[in-house]
This record gives structure tokens, sequence and C-alpha cells, in this order.
């Protein structure tokens, strides 16, 4: 058995990784837009790219670094307010040199080092900046600067995501640290935003990966903001091994839980913090023919605008629901559809409830609910996806991202 509690630190909880975040030059404001990570020692690593056919550069160059050191990775460098996403021979230059830089300010290989970006798509970097950043970033990394690196990855972020946990087994201790960044542009159908894990358990790089994907599928995977699938979503694990505990094939479910802890916390942070959002939701969907089909009908509900803006008006608009469960492609038997919005179920076998609209009206008023909807297929199959409500204000902070 293992005990896992919540520890402080973020992503250099665990033992043997330093980090730092700093201003560089590439946002005007003079917030922080420089983020470095590193492992004392070569880790093993592994990698989740978006499902986006366009792309960044950055992605391209981290899927060719996994590859040439067979899963290995000591620095993970990262700038936001610029995505260097279609940006073409000069995007991919850059985000090789940028690598390159980071290498050799912290004395490892260039393919042992990971490059993320984030931020405006078509522009270039200030590679003069990130040349004068990158030594400075190396400079300042410490083992208490996981605060200071989830800030420097924000873009439109209302506020940074870490979190770590500490897990005790029976042959010893070790402990799962992360950060995260994303607010808009977040669509669960791969690695939605920028994630990143790191673990002082020793573990194969199959394993990482294998633990990596499984616990991205019931966290990164399953939120969602506004639908919008990211050219630069990325989520990175490295495990250096500096606890001394070795997660053998019995430990794995304590590794996955551990990592499915981390993860579920960032990525509720970034729903919670998602551009414009008052309010948290969790849609299950229950009653479904298959796995797949509880996890289309789940998404399609959570992205459907007329079901976030009736949310966010507090209205327990069941019909909208019913409506997004119907046309999503999964199997539907209208007669046997349930909708329950908290606790109060107002549509059951083809027959409304609505007075018990004003109750739950007053339960909408919160920031943290839940909403199950059964497809009535009598199947045992469910799905949770984690959405936001979508308010005016998201309106504006994209209408303007650019301006």
């Amino acid at each position: 058995m293992a005990d896992i509690r919540a520890v402080d630190g973020g992503i250099t909880a665990p033992a043997g990784f330093r980090a730092s975040g700093l201003h560089c030059g590439i946002k005007a404001s003079g917030k922080p837009d420089l983020s470095l990570v590193v492992s004392d020692v070569a880790a093993n690593a592994a990698g989740i790219f978006t499902l986006n056919l366009a792309k960044a550069a950055p992605l391209l160059v981290c899927e060719e670094h996994l590859a040439a050191s067979g899963g290995r990775a000591r620095a993970i460098i990262t700038n936001s307010g610029c995505a260097n996403a279609c940006t073409g021979p000069q995007g991919m230059l850059d985000a090789r040199e940028m690598a390159q830089l980071a290498a050799t300010a912290v004395g490892g290989d260039v393919r042992e080092t990971l490059v993320a970006s984030t931020g405006v798509i078509g522009v270039n970097l200030k590679m003069d900046k990130l040349r004068a950043g990158i030594p400075r970033a190396a400079a300042a990394l410490s083992a208490g600067g996981g605060a200071d690196a989830a800030r420097a990855i924000m873009t439109t972020d209302p506020f940074p995501k870490e979190y770590a946990v500490e897990v005790r087994t029976d042959i010893g201790t070790f402990r799962v640290g992360g950060m995260a960044k994303g607010s808009g542009m977040i669509e669960p159908r791969m690695a939605t935003m920028l994630g990143y894990l790191t673990t002082d358990a020793a573990v194969d790089p199959g394993m990482l990966a294998r633990a990596l994907a499984d616990a991205s599928r019931f966290t990164f995977n399953a939120i969602t903001v506004d639908g919008e699938p990211s050219t630069n979503d990325c989520v990175f694990a490295l495990a250096n091994g500096a606890s001394g505990v070795e997660i053998s094939e019995n430990l794995y479910p304590v590794l996955f839980e551990a990592f499915r802890t981390v993860a579920h916390e960032l990525a509720l942070g970034i729903v919670r913090g998602g551009e414009g959002a008052t309010k948290l939701v969790a849609i299950t969907v229950t009653g479904a023919a298959t796995d797949a089909d509880a996890w289309m009908a789940a998404r399609a509900i959570a992205n459907s605008p007329l079901v976030k803006t009736a949310i966010h008006g507090g209205d327990p608009n069941w019909g909208r629901l019913v409506a997004a469960a119907g046309r999503s492609g999964a199997a539907f038997v209208l007669d046997g559809a349930r909708v329950q919005i908290g606790s109060l179920v107002l549509f059951e076998n083809g027959r409304p409830f609505d007075e018990l609209a004003p109750q739950a009206a007053d339960y909408l008023t919160g920031t943290d609910l839940a909403i199950e909807v059964n497809l009535g297929t009598g199947g045992a199959h469910t799905a949770t996806v984690w959405t936001c409500d979508l308010s005016a204000e998201y309106v504006k902070i994209n209408a303007e991202y650019r301006t």
C-alpha cells in the first residue's frame, strides 16, 4: 500500500530538479517569459504532443531529440509570449538554437534538451533576447525555483498552476511534481497546453511513457475551455531516479496514481483559469453503449457554446444538454435518457421536471458544478470531462489578443 500526500515545491519538489523563471524581453509587459527546468543528471523522459497538424517548430525538435536520445532529457527550456508556430524554416532554426543555448548553459547534450514555446502564432522568436536570457536563467536555477518557472510559462493564465505529491511505499519514498499553463485554445484531444511532470523515482522510458499517457487520458485530455487544440500543446515527464526508489511493474499503479493526482490538479487549474471562466463544470456521461461513445458525448456537451452560455447565465436549460448528447454521434435513446444538474433530475424517461428549475438555477450560481447526462442505452460506460462557462470576457480577451 502507498500513502500519497500533497507537498509544496511544484516542479522542483522531487530531488535533483532545479528551475528558474525570469523576464528576458519577449513580453512587452515586462512579465516573466523564460522558464528553465533542469535535472542534475540526465533523466528518462517521455512526451505527448498535439494532434493539430499545424504543429509548432519546438514540438518537432522535441520529437527529434527524444528519438535521438532514446528517451532521455536533462533540461526543458520554455518561452512564453511567442508560440514559434507557423514560422517556416526560420522557426525550426530558432527552436534548434534555443535548445542548443540551453544545453550549453547547463552543460548538457542538446539531444537531451526539450524546448517549448507558447503565445502568439505566426511570429518569429526574438533570438537576441533568448541569447542573453538563457544564460541568466541557467545562473538563476535553484531547488526552490519551481514557482518562478510556473509563472514564466503563463500567457493569459490568471494564476500559475503547480502541484506536487510525496509517495510513501514499502521500499521508500519518492515525489512527483508538476506545473502547467493554459487558459485559451484548450480542447481535449491529446495534450492541450504545456504540462510538465517530474519525479525522483527511477522509471524506465517505456513505463514512463505509459504512465504519462494513462494519467493524461483522465486529466489533461479530459478538459476543455473552448474546443481549440493548440499548435504547441505538449506534456513532458522526466524521471531522474534521485530518490533511489525503482518503479517495478508491481509499483506501476502507485506511480500512475501519483501522476494522475498531480495532473488532475494541474488540469482542473487550467479550466478554472480558462479565459473568461467563472465556473468549473464536471460533465459526466453515463449509460453509454461504449467507452468511445461516453467520451464522444461528454466532449460534445462540454464544448457546446449553448450549454456553456446557459451555465454562465445560471439557466438550467436541460434541453440543450439533451440536444448536445443526441447530436454527438454517440448511441442515444431519448426515452431512457436522464439529465441531472447537481442532485436535481430535470429530465428522465422522456418527461421534464421543470418544477425543479428554480432550485437548479440556484445551484448554478455556484462556482464548482456537476452535471450528469445518461444516454439511455442501458450501457455501463462512463466518462467525465471538465469544462467552464462561456462568458463575454472570453470574447473580449480573444477579440483583442493580438492588439
